[in-house]
């Protein structure tokens, strides 16, 4: 079982910590990015939380940021109507990507090239980096805001919200692919870090989905002959593979969050895939054992609700973030044997 044990506390910012997000494990590490309503974002060293630089330049709480592939560029989402650009090295600001609400989610395209956005409009909006006079392409279908967006591949993303829905969109043709339907508000999603599971935090429920679903090679030859090596979406062309195979691999409503009167802000599973990691509006981080939900440990620190959890690379740790403004950073050991509460003496 996982060990509990004090977490790192990383101090810095002042108002609630939004959103987490590390990057993927570069030559330098691997690097933790946070977004707080004070009004910027923080980087960090993912090993160590380490304080590296901060993004300021909103005038309006940051409600979204993540890491392009390589940790190189930056994206923030504000309050203030924008989505910014970074450079994440020297932490210039790089390029304001203007909107018309809030912006709360942005996903960076697999080649960096490209990023997605979604807020307050419940429009999804795609932007070309490399043509910043040019209007972005939008996707419509939501019928209140989007609280998450990611790429899926370079020709399909994904958004989800207040609606209850999260969407499929085909970046090619802006037509919307699939649909699926929740209980709840979609708050949250996360791929899994070999890509092949992505885990959705809706209502008081936490669902794990096979991607691969998602992107198949089609072997209508007649029809995508230009295409017979490439991943393209489901539905492409309506034979029996192209079909949507949305497959939930695993469903669970989290007792313990249900119980507050609490939904699941977030989750997160390991890299292992034997756990997971979910938090929500009481305060506390749950870790369950993924094969049957059970909860295993339940960390305790944080005094206001937690709206992020997300694992580092390789899952020796995790990141959670909330309202009390702090980053807590716990260590995950699959071969412990102890359960009791972490940071019962903070």
């Amino acid at each position: 079982m996982p060990t509990a044990s004090a977490p790192l506390i990383c101090p810095g910012h002042s108002r609630p910590v939004a959103a987490l997000d590390f990057s993927e494990l570069t030559d330098d590490g691997s690097f933790l990015i946070s977004a707080c309503h004070d009004k910027t974002a923080m980087l960090r060293s993912g090993e160590t939380g380490d304080w590296i630089g901060t993004f300021e330049g909103h005038k309006g709480a940051v409600w979204g940021a993540a890491l392009n592939h390589g940790a190189t560029r930056a994206i923030t989402c504000s309050a203030d109507f924008s989505a910014r650009i970074w450079d994440a090295i020297t932490g210039d600001e790089l390029q304001e990507l203007k909107h018309k609400h809030i912006v709360r989610t942005a996903s960076w395209s697999p080649s960096s090239s490209h990023v997605v956005t979604g807020g307050k409009e419940a429009k999804a909006r795609l932007f070309d980096l490399s043509r910043p006079e040019s209007e972005p392409m939008i996707f419509t279908g939501h019928t209140s805001m989007i609280k998450v967006v990611k790429y899926v591949s370079p020709q399909l993303v994904l958004s989800g919200g207040e609606d209850k829905t999260l969407c499929f969109w085909d970046t090619r043709t802006l037509a919307e692919a699939n649909k699926l339907q929740f209980e709840g508000t979609v708050n949250s999603v996360d791929f899994s870090e070999d890509g092949g599971i992505f885990t959705v935090a809706a209502g008081n429920e936490v669902s794990f989905w096979e991607t691969m679903s998602l992107q198949l090679s089609c072997p209508c030859l007649t029809v995508h002959a230009s295409r017979a090596v490439t991943l393209v979406p489901f539905r492409a062309c309506g034979c029996a593979v192209c079909q949507p195979r949305s497959q939930c691999i695993k469903r669970y409503t989290l007792g313990a969050i249900e119980g507050n009167g609490y939904g699941v802000n977030s989750a997160t599973l390991h890299p292992n895939q034997k756990a997971f990691v979910a938090a929500g509006g009481n305060f506390w981080v749950y870790v369950h054992d993924f094969e049957t939900g059970a909860e295993l440990q339940c960390n305790k620190g944080h005094h206001g609700p937690v709206y992020a959890v997300r694992f580092a690379p390789g899952g020796r740790t995790y990141a959670s973030g909330g309202d009390d403004g702090t980053i807590r950073i716990w260590s995950f050991s699959g071969d412990a044997s102890q359960t009791e509460d972490a940071a019962a003496t903070q």
